[in-house]
This record gives structure tokens, C-alpha cells and sequence, in this order.
């Protein structure tokens, strides 16, 4: 017999299995931070896992709860009482208790409880919890100890010593499995990187070189695009559009960097649709000509996407030495659906999804310009074969720039935002309808009433119809996101994406916006939400957002907003994602590497505020051995693997969450909505953003013509949502979801 500790489900799992009850509580407790009451008379057994320690607080998602026979005693003999074996669990032996006051009275909540004769011991309350006091966490150490003490009466052999401690905490990496299957002969993914293919080899033996010019005055990302991307089809800029914004709340509200991709249509395409076992690699053109290069990567056994990378990435890595300061030198940029997280958490997927869109669209960017916003810098970056010493792209570039009205009167665009108002014409948009997603609403609170989930991140679509493209719009490119000078006069024109991404970044600077056309998606966004961030060191940040309150008359200051959310519904939850969060970051990061500098925090955007945490990990640093010296393992990319779907948009416990959310969105997909966003750096950095406040569309999807048009029109999609939890209501989730469905369906509804 093995000593055990059984948190939550184990508690309550012990509780049953030893003659007690689980029932309802009379309202969930998922998030909720309270006292735990572990006095006792000094008649009762003194030697326990509470020994030495003072009064905490901590914090409880559950809503069942153990019922040991607490209720028939009787008010007058509670204090004493409540520390006696009950009559239907004799074995187990009170610990801890919560009173909470509920409209009917108190209901008497049981929160530990310990076996009489044997090494089984039951906590309700959750330890791990970063809002669970320090002083709670001497428990876990007398648990320890008083297991140890068993297995010596047990005659067992006790290791002692952290290094036995959490040691198979830590997925193992992507690389360190990679090289495992070459050593078993089975590494078709390995194999293709060495293989001699135009495309296996792209990226190799590379070095950075760049140019750094002044940014003049008044010049804007969108300024620098239209300069450069004449003619040209497929598009990744990150954009942090509101980096001149006035700081306010936490730290890195603003972004700093913008990142801006050239000549994509000539990358190397990295592609994968989830239920495959394969990867795509094509590069689409050669110097303006299409080719269409292609080839399919298959993953072999229990091998994925991730593994891929990984490698293709290692074989390219460049230093990150040099005084520059700049997040992005070179590497993949693109997307991911939510789609592609639900996999990775074994989230079943429909094998027939009536497309072949891919789930993950990576371009290999060897061409690029970063904006240093803080220092008024840009940076023209190429990474070119090693000892070509050719910079003349580099120079045509900064000629190009230099040269360009832009340049010489800055401030005087080509099209301003708000024209986008007078160009597209009767839009037809589908919103979700009301009493529709509050019903949703209650059906989320059914399941988090019966245990099922702590909070369900609900999410709805609305789709925009717009009049479809002729055929000389698509070859002139105005529908992949450029406008000529005379299609910006021609007023009757249809709307092309650039314009509303145009719109959308003057309506709502962000410090993640993007504008994506790449893989047949147009992924147009003002994102609040960094999900992750990772430097060449290991060290990782991810910045969970929960709770948003809109701007108006009533809630215009940063005060009055924090007066509003720091409350316990929107508190908790916040603290059940940083929870999420903080599990996902110590599968890799290890026990001990993982910080919370900053805890629920309340930022400031252009039309809401948004309550925030920031949670930092790192991790593992590289084994060195007499062999093989140095042995670089974790990296950023299995951070990022093991984090996807971001925690804000599911819920938790993430993948039953998941599953739940499925059934209630009846199976609808969430496409590039609730993805990521952002880039993979050659030197090992990265910097992903939550799709939250996004518009898109695929090229395969369209909707039949409305009277007295002839092409079939486009179809766009904007999701929206907010987290359930048993506090909440369905009105307010209702308005929630509404207010941030308002700032990119505003786009559609100017025009």
C-alpha cells in the first residue's frame, strides 16, 4: 500500500470510496479564494498535515462537494463537532472546513480529511494555485513527510534527495525525440531535411545582413507596405498599431516592433490539415513566374507537424550576437487555427471537414523590415547565403523607400481609413441571434453545475457577405490586399482587405494587429492578447486576458474600470486561465521555473479595458556531456506546441473544456478565429498573439450573389465570446460577447 494525497477528484474519491457522499454544491465554487479553518480541539489527533501551519487563504474550483453526514450536526455543537469521525465515513478523520454563507444559511464545505488506518490523506482546495497562500503549501511538505514516515514502518526503500523529486515532470523535447527516432531508424521527417530537394534545402547556410535607416516622422506601417507591395498577392505584416499610444496600466501595453514580410510569394510554404500525417512544402513563384514547387513530408510514427519544425528549424539556427536590437532576423511567419491546438490536446476533429485549408500555414521569410517604433528606426533585413556579400535587395529597398513620396512628405497617404466607408456597398450581416447564445450561456452553466468544467469559454460567429470580386479585380491583385492610385478613385469599387484593415487598425490600434493573406486565408486583426513570447535563451511569457469592460461616459478612466473588474466573477476568471496557463508552461518548463510578476492587472485600449496576467517560465537549460558537449533541447517551439489552443479561449480544464465547447457550438469551427498568430525567429525567438478581434475569410468559401449582382459574394467571419463561469450571467455574457464583436463588425457596418 502506497501513500497517497488526493486533490480535488481525489478527495472526493476517497471521501466516496470511504462511505461518504459527493452532491452538489448548493453554488460552484470555481476560482473562489477562501479561508481554510484547520483548528482543532486538542482532544483530536495531533499529528497531521496541517501541523505548524498558520491560517491561509486558497483558492477552490469545484462545484461538488464531499458530504461526510456535516449537515445533522447541530449549530450549537458545530465548533466541536465538526473535528469527530461522522457516522457515515468512520474512517476518515476532518481536517479542514470552509463555511460559506449562502442565501439559506451556511453550507458547511469539507476541505481535507485523513484516513485512520491507512496512508490516505484528501485536500478539496487546490495547492498548485498561484492565489493559494505560501503558508498552504507547508501542507504538501507534511504530507511528504508523513509519507516517508509510512514507507519506513513499511519497510520500503525511501529516496531522499531533490533530484527524485517531479523528475518526470517535463515533456521530453521535440529535438531530443527527433534524434530518439533516427537512432530507431524511423525519421522520414529527419530524412527529408537532408535530403538534396530545391526545397529541403532552402534556408541553409545562411547569414543576416541589413541596413538601418531613419523612420521619418508621420510614416506608418501601412505607408511602408504600399511602397513596397505593388502587385504583389500574398501579405504578413504584424503590425503593433498602437505603439504611439499613451502607456497606461501594466508594462507592454504598447508594442514596441512591427514586422513586415517581403516577397512571401517567393518563400518556402510549410503547410499541415489536421486528421494528415503528412506536411506540404511548396514555394508558390519564382521571381514573379509561377512554379508551384511541391512536396509532401510525411511524419512517420508518432511523429507530427512539431517534430518537423523543429528540425528544419535546428538545421538553420544563427547566432543571436551583435548589438541590434530586433525580435525578428528571419524565420516562420503565419498562422494556426484553433483547430490545430484542439489536436494537439487529443480534442477529436471531424475527419470530413468538406475542405483541405490548412490548419497550419508557415511561410519561410528570408526578406523582411522591422520597425523599431520607440526609436523611430527601420531595419532592412535579408538573410542570404553565407559569403554572397550581394546587398543589393537590401540596397534596392531602402532606394525604393528613400526615394518614395512617402518619404518626402510624410503624412500624405494614398488612402486614409475612413475612405474604406464610401467603397463597399450593402454588406448583408448574420449575427448571432440573442436568445440563442444566452440559451448557450445556460447550457455552459448546466455543465460547470455538474462538474464538468471550472469555466467554458464561449465563443459565436458572425458572418459578413460582401459583393464578390471580377475577374480583373483578382489578376490586378485589389482583392489580396493592394490598391492601385486609380482603384482608390474608383469609388464604386469593390472592397479590397487592405482597406479594411486600413479601417480597422485607425478604429482600434493594437499592440498585435496583423494583416495575413497567405495559404487562401485573408486574416485581418486588432489583437489586444499576446499568447506567448520566448527569447534565444528559453526564457517564455504569456500574457492570459480575461475580463473586459467597454469604454463609455460611466467607464472612462483606468480607476473606474479597475472598480468594475476586480471583482470576484471577473477575478476568478482570470485566475482560472493563469491556473490553465501556469500547468501548460510547467509541462516544459519544469517545477520551479515558472513566475507570476504581474496578476491580474487592468490595461488600457482604444475602446476597452481588459484585465490581464503575465506569467513567465524557463526553460530547462541545454544537458552538456564529454561526448557530445553542449545539447540544446527545449526550445520555444515546444512551449508553443504544448500551449495551443490558448487557455483564454477554451476554459478549464482545457481539453474536457473543449469537448464540451464543441457540443455546445455544435460542432461549428472556429477556423483561424481563437489561433495564433505571429513568428518563429532563425536566432530562437518567437512572439505569438491570441486571433481575438479578427476578421476572415478563405478563397474556397463563397455565398451566392444578391439580386441584381453576378459574382458569387465573399464571405467574411468574425468570432466573438467570453468565459462562463457559474457566476456569470446571460444577459451580461450576451453584451460581453456583443462588445467585442463591435469593433471589427464596425468595419463592416461604416461601409
Amino acid at each position: 500500500m502506497l501513500p497517497v494525497l488526493g486533490i480535488c477528484l481525489g478527495f472526493q474519491s476517497l471521501v466516496f470510496s470511504s462511505g461518504g457522499k459527493v452532491r452538489r454544491l448548493q453554488r460552484g465554487l470555481h476560482g473562489m479564494v477562501r479561508t481554510i479553518q484547520h483548528e482543532k480541539p486538542e482532544a483530536t489527533c495531533a499529528e497531521d498535515i496541517f501541523d505548524g501551519v498558520s491560517e491561509f487563504k486558497a483558492t477552490l474550483y469545484h462545484s461538488l462537494c464531499a458530504d461526510i453526514g456535516q449537515d445533522s450536526i447541530s449549530d450549537s455543537t458545530w465548533a466541536e463537532c465538526r473535528w469527530r469521525t461522522q457516522k457515515t465515513a468512520l474512517e476518515l478523520l476532518p481536517l479542514a472546513w470552509v463555511d460559506e454563507e449562502r442565501d439559506s444559511g451556511r453550507e458547511r464545505i469539507l476541505m481535507a480529511v485523513k484516513h485512520q488506518s491507512k496512508p490516505f490523506w484528501g485536500l478539496q482546495y487546490h495547492p498548485e494555485s498561484v492565489c493559494t497562500q505560501p503558508a498552504g503549501h507547508a501542507v504538501i511538505s507534511n504530507w511528504l513527510r508523513e509519507a516517508m514516515a509510512w514507507n519506513l514502518k513499511a519497510n520500503r526503500t525511501v529516496l531522499t534527495g531533490e533530484r527524485f523529486l517531479a523528475r518526470n515532470a517535463v515533456k521530453p523535447s521535440l529535438l531530443c525525440e527527433n534524434r530518439a527516432a533516427a537512432q530507431r531508424g524511423n525519421a522520414p521527417i529527419l530524412e527529408w531535411t537532408e535530403m538534396p530537394t530545391p526545397l529541403a534545402t532552402v534556408g541553409l547556410d545562411c547569414e543576416y545582413r541589413y541596413k538601418t535607416i531613419s523612420l521619418p516622422a508621420n510614416i506608418k506601417v501601412p505607408d511602408i507596405v504600399e511602397i513596397l507591395k505593388s502587385g504583389r498577392t500574398e501579405h504578413i505584416i504584424l503590425d503593433s498599431s498602437n505603439s504611439s499610444n499613451m502607456a497606461t496600466g501594466a508594462a507592454d501595453v504598447r508594442g514596441r516592433f512591427s514586422v513586415i514580410a517581403l516577397d512571401v510569394e517567393e518563400s518556402l510554404r510549410i503547410e499541415h490539415h489536421v486528421g494528415d500525417d503528412f506536411a506540404t512544402a511548396r514555394i508558390p513563384s519564382i521571381q514573379g513566374l509561377p512554379v508551384d514547387l511541391v512536396e509532401t513530408v510525411p511524419f512517420g510514427s508518432q511523429r507530427n507537424i512539431w517534430h518537423l519544425l523543429s528540425g528544419f528549424l535546428e538545421k538553420r539556427r544563427i547566432p543571436a550576437s551583435g548589438e541590434l536590437q530586433t525580435p525578428f532576423r528571419g524565420g516562420f511567419m503565419g498562422y494556426l487555427t484553433y483547430e490545430m491546438g484542439l489536436k494537439g490536446i487529443d480534442v477529436e476533429v471531424a475527419a470530413e471537414r468538406g475542405h483541405q485549408r490548412p490548419d497550419l500555414c508557415f511561410a519561410w521569410v528570408t526578406k523582411s523590415i522591422v520597425v523599431d517604433h520607440v526609436k523611430g528606426l527601420l531595419h532592412v533585413q535579408h538573410l542570404q547565403k553565407r559569403k554572397l556579400n550581394a546587398d543589393f535587395w537590401i540596397d534596392s529597398v531602402v532606394a525604393s523607400l528613400q526615394t518614395s513620396h512617402f518619404w518626402q512628405s510624410p503624412g500624405k497617404t494614398t488612402v486614409n481609413g475612413s475612405d474604406a466607408s464610401t467603397v463597399a456597398t450593402r454588406p448583408v450581416i448574420r449575427v448571432p441571434a440573442a436568445d440563442e447564445y444566452e440559451g448557450k450561456v445556460s447550457r455552459c452553466q448546466d455543465f460547470i453545475a455538474a462538474g464538468e468544467s471550472y469555466e467554458l469559454c464561449l465563443t459565436d460567429q458572425t458572418t459578413i457577405t460582401l459583393p464578390g470580386r471580377s475577374t480583373k479585380e483578382h489578376q490586378n491583385g485589389l482583392a489580396n490586399g493592394h490598391l492601385s492610385s486609380e482603384q482608390v478613385q474608383n469609388k464604386s469599387a469593390h472592397v479590397a482587405p487592405w482597406r479594411l484593415y486600413k479601417t480597422l487598425r485607425a478604429r482600434q490600434p493594437a499592440p498585435f494587429g496583423s494583416f495575413i493573406r497567405l495559404g487562401g486565408a485573408t486574416l485581418i486583426s486588432s489583437s489586444p492578447e499576446r499568447f506567448l513570447e520566448y527569447d534565444a535563451d528559453g526564457f517564455c511569457s504569456m500574457r492570459p486576458m480575461k475580463g473586459t469592460v467597454r469604454k463609455s461616459n460611466q467607464v472612462a478612466t483606468l480607476a473606474q474600470a479597475e472598480a468594475i473588474l476586480h471583482v470576484p466573477k471577473e477575478e476568478a476568471e482570470n485566475l482560472m486561465i493563469v491556473d490553465l496557463v501556469r500547468h501548460d508552461l510547467h509541462g516544459v518548463c519544469g517545477s520551479g521555473n515558472v513566475t507570476v510578476p504581474h496578476l491580474m492587472k487592468v490595461e488600457e485600449y482604444a475602446t476597452v479595458f481588459q484585465m490581464i496576467t503575465i506569467v513567465n517560465g524557463q526553460l530547462p537549460k541545454p544537458k552538456t556531456t564529454t561526448t557530445t558537449g553542449a545539447d540544446r533541447q527545449h526550445t520555444g517551439l515546444d512551449v508553443l506546441a504544448a500551449s495551443l489552443p490558448p487557455g483564454s479561449m477554451t476554459g478549464a480544464p482545457k481539453k474536457r473544456s473543449c469537448e464540451l465547447l464543441q457540443e455546445i457550438e455544435e460542432h461549428r469551427e472556429r477556423s483561424l478565429y481563437s489561433g495564433v498568430v505571429g513568428y518563429m525567429d532563425a536566432t530562437g525567438k518567437g512572439d505569438w498573439s491570441v486571433t481575438i478581434r479578427t476578421m476572415f475569410k478563405w478563397d474556397d468559401e463563397a455565398a451566392p450573389p444578391e439580386e441584381g449582382e453576378t459574382e458569387p459574394r465573399e464571405v467574411w467571419h468574425i468570432g466573438a465570446g467570453g468565459a462562463v463561469t457559474i457566476l456569470s450571467t446571460a444577459e451580461g455574457e450576451r453584451e460581453e460577447m456583443f462588445t467585442k464583436l463591435a469593433g471589427p463588425l464596425g468595419v463592416f457596418a461604416e461601409a
